[in-house]
Parts: structure tokens; sequence; C-alpha cells
């Protein structure tokens, strides 16, 4: 199966590793996966900031870039949130009725990667993959993932079946980090505020280790651990299962 890679803007230019351990995980499982060179960014921040005029052309580009791919797979919650949700709704509050018909397809056809693995490839098990993962980990639900994308327990269940992983509860898991894109921009109080109080579940948990599905999450996570001097670590979930005994993923 040929599947296209949607790297994400952040993923791209911040955690190119990510993109990698993704793209290692669909070739173990006999994949083919190619990446759009003309891709870019899907319109999320335009769009959350209400600036739809402008995510217009952004929407037009991405249709384009993927269009005639089988399947598109990215390592991120909010980015294919905003593909499947928000994409088609710029299109039609920009009057082209072909460019939502040509989202709604592209959206159709995109999946975030635990959603790939678990409702298209079949894929529950980690043993399936050779993960093997020997650390202290807890795993941070973004809200895009979990409240857009309904994904539930697929990746914490993912991850949960990785061999050697100790795998611990995150106290209030469902309570957002504070980066929520452009609002910890505007809001860096009350961002800041959140993102302490998921740091000290965190560390409540006794992991060593946070992971998500979502690169902009652990960003603003890492960042906060960092300027409190928490000596912790974040890892996208992709990093844990592409991990195997014979090519152990640096952390």
């Amino acid at each position: 199966m040929k599947i296209a890679l949607f790297a994400t803007c952040i993923v791209d230019a911040m955690f190119p590793r990510v993109a990698i351990a993704t793209t290692k995980i669909l070739e173990r499982l006999g994949h083919e996966v190619v990446f759009p060179q003309n891709q870019v960014c899907c319109g999320q921040m335009h769009i959350n900031s209400g600036y739809l005029a402008d995510a217009l052309p952004v929407v037009r580009n991405h249709v384009t870039a993927f269009e005639g791919s089988d399947y598109i797979v990215a390592p991120s919650g909010s980015c294919v949130a905003s593909v499947k949700h928000q994409q088609p709704l710029v299109a039609r509050k920009g009057g082209d009725s072909g460019l939502e018909e040509a989202a709604n397809h592209v959206g159709d056809r995109t999946y975030e990667l635990s959603q790939f693995l678990v409702d298209v490839l079949g894929v529950s098990d980690a043993a399936e993959l050779g993960s093997y993962f020997p650390h202290r980990v807890t795993y941070h639900p973004s809200c895009h993932g979990k409240r857009m994308l309904r994904l539930g327990e697929r990746p914490i269940n993912l991850v949960r079946t990785v061999e050697g992983i100790d795998l611990r509860k995150l106290p209030d898991a469902d309570e957002c980090c504070g980066f929520g894109g452009t609002f910890s921009f505007k809001n860096p109080a009350v961002s800041g505020a959140m993102a302490a109080a998921k740091i000290e579940n965190i560390e409540e948990s006794g992991a060593d280790i946070c992971t998500a599905g979502d690169a902009s999450c652990l960003l603003h996570i890492d960042g906060a651990m960092m300027k409190r001097g928490v000596d912790k670590r974040t890892l996208h979930f992709a990093e844990i299962l592409a991990s195997t005994k014979e090519q152990p993923w640096s952390i």
C-alpha cells in the first residue's frame, strides 16, 4: 500500500524524528511511504484565529498536494482534525463548492497515526511492530485527538503493549496542557498555569517520560519542564513504537 506522509509544520521544522519514526513504523508493516513535496501548513493556525479568507489558499494547496493519495497519515491529532473538520468549512465559507468536495475527499482519506494503525491496518498490539522501550512512561491525551477525532484508547493501548514499558497512570489526564496553538500566545499566564498543573501530574505519575500524539503539546510541556528545572523528558508515541531491541530509539 502507498501511504502519503503528512508531516505537519511543527514536526517538519522542529521534530523531524517523529516523521522518521512514523515512516519506520509504516515501512516495517510492509507499506511504501511517500512525502508529497508541496505540502505545507494545513491552515489550522489561520482558521483558529478567524482568518478564513487567508486560510483558503492554504487549504487549496493542501488538497492539491494530497489529491490522488490512497491514504494520508499524520502523527498529529490536531492537524488531522483540522483537515477533516475545518478545511471543508473554509472552502464552503469561501464559496468554492469544488474545493469543499475535494477537501472532504482528502479528509476522508486522512488518518492520525494510531487511528490508521488500529482502524485501517488492524494493528492493536505493538508486538506486531517489534516495539521495545524499557522506560517509565505516562501518556497525555491531546485535546483535539480526544475530543474532535475521538481517538479514545487507541494511542495508549498501543503504548501499553510495547515490550518492556512501565506505563504509569497520569492524574487528571483529560485536562489540557495549556498549549492550544495561539491560545498560549494570547493567554500566556493561563497557559503557563495549565502547563504547571500538567507537570505536577507528570511528576506524581512517577514516570520519567511523558508521551503524547501531538508534537505541539509535547513542545509546550517540555519547555515548561525545562523552565521549572524538572528532570523529565517528552517523546512522541511514534518514537516509542519505532524503538526496537535491535535499534533502540535514543532519548
